[in-house]
């Protein structure tokens, strides 16, 4: 009978995630996506009315409603990403401090980079996320609903058509009526009364079609009879006709690509100021996430017996000031304030050095010192 024992000086087997990596990452992962959710749900709810009340008037489809409630969503989660990150991480390290899980850790030898490690094992994988989405989804999203809003725009007037009743144009001067409209929005049996100026038509046609051509939105009516005069007068012309259209409204939908929209590869290299700013507006994202990540580990750390939420009034007080110096950057960016270059890196870089002032705060100058020199264990 053999016993193994275990040889003294033997190297520990490597391990590519720990137990306690596993557990922070499964816990900041399951917070994140709650948070996420919340702040999505309330954002998108808000625009999701407006869309709503669009539909009502008939200026968005039914069809359509679903679809820019989808592409909201991805917009939305694109932008709360590093925040719900952020209020994730002094959700779950807070709550370790409390419960003197920290204590334990600390303990056991593991020191602030153990904490690092296990946070930066989810973090790095969501900072590319976040780039994605930001480089690459939500430009995407913002181009889907523009179009899909300009289609709406071009068929307001046809989805306002209703079999068997009359409907108004050009301030009441076009009156026409179908008995019939088919899914295309084709009609048939149209009767139309036009009115330009002291002359009156009418036009009685099988078919007819809203249509927008070069100068407005036109009703083009088929095999009809059109009679126009002066109502009182003798004087009427009596003619019929193919094809003939009516002019409903001057007008013409064009559709134009917000800046949003723009895909990365176009802007990436552009010299545009506009253009240059929006790639910076990008960029932040997946350095918001990282720069976050980092500054939550110090400053979730707090006394057994604090507040539940330790340091979160100055969390959002960081974080708000943060996002409006990002808003703010955008603006002087824009225009030439801040030099290009600056306004690229000096938001971010204020937040690194915020970040490292609160862990330099939190374990002194010494322990930077001595953890540098290798005399103290991370």
């Amino acid at each position: 009978m053999s016993i193994d024992r275990a040889i003294p000086g033997s190297a520990r087997p490597f391990r590519l995630l720990t137990v306690l990596d596993k557990m922070i990452i499964k816990d900041l992962f399951k917070t994140t996506i709650s948070v996420l959710t919340v702040l999505v749900v309330i954002i998108v709810s808000r625009k999701f009315v407006k869309i709503l009340a669009q539909a009502i008037e008939g200026n968005v489809a039914t069809e359509t409603v679903m679809k820019l409630l989808g592409l909201k969503i991805v917009v939305a989660a694109t932008t709360f990403l590093p925040a719900a990150l952020f209020m994730a991480a002094l959700m779950v390290l807070g709550r370790m401090h409390r419960e003197q899980e920290m204590a334990a850790i600390a303990s056991a030898g593991g020191g602030v980079a153990t904490i690092y490690r296990a946070v930066f094992w989810m973090v790095i994988p969501l900072s590319l996320c976040a780039g994605g989405l930001s480089m690459y989804a939500s430009p995407w999203a913002e181009a889907q609903t523009e179009l899909l809003t300009h289609i709406d725009r071009e068929n307001a007037d046809i989805r306002g058509i209703s079999a068997g009743r009359f409907s108004e144009y050009s301030d009441g001067e076009l009156i026409f009526y179908t008995e019939n409209v088919d899914p295309s929005g084709k009609m048939s049996k149209v009767f139309v009364q036009n009115k330009q100026g002291d002359r009156l038509g009418v036009v009685n046609a099988e078919y007819g079609r809203l249509e927008y051509l070069p100068g407005g939105l036109y009703l083009i009516l088929e095999q009809g009879e059109r009679i126009q005069g002066i109502p009182g007068n003798k004087d009427f012309t009596i003619e019929t006709f193919d094809e003939y259209a009516v002019l409903v409204e001057r007008k013409t939908v064009a559709f134009r690509a917000p800046l949003e929209s723009l895909p990365t590869e176009k802007i990436w290299k552009s010299t545009d100021i506009n253009e240059v700013a929006l790639m910076q507006d990008r960029l932040n994202a997946p350095f918001g996430v990282l720069l976050l990540a980092f500054l939550a580990v110090p400053l979730a750390k707090s006394s057994p017996r604090g507040g539940v939420y330790g340091s979160v009034l100055v969390a959002f007080g960081i974080y708000f000031a943060y996002a409006n110096l990002q808003r703010i950057n955008h603006s002087w960016v824009v225009s030439q304030i801040v030099p290009v270059w600056l306004g690229y890196f000096w938001v971010e870089a204020l937040l690194f050095i915020v970040s490292l002032g609160i862990l330099v705060r939190l374990y002194s100058w010494q322990w930077i010192l001595l953890k540098l020199t290798g005399k103290v264990a991370l």
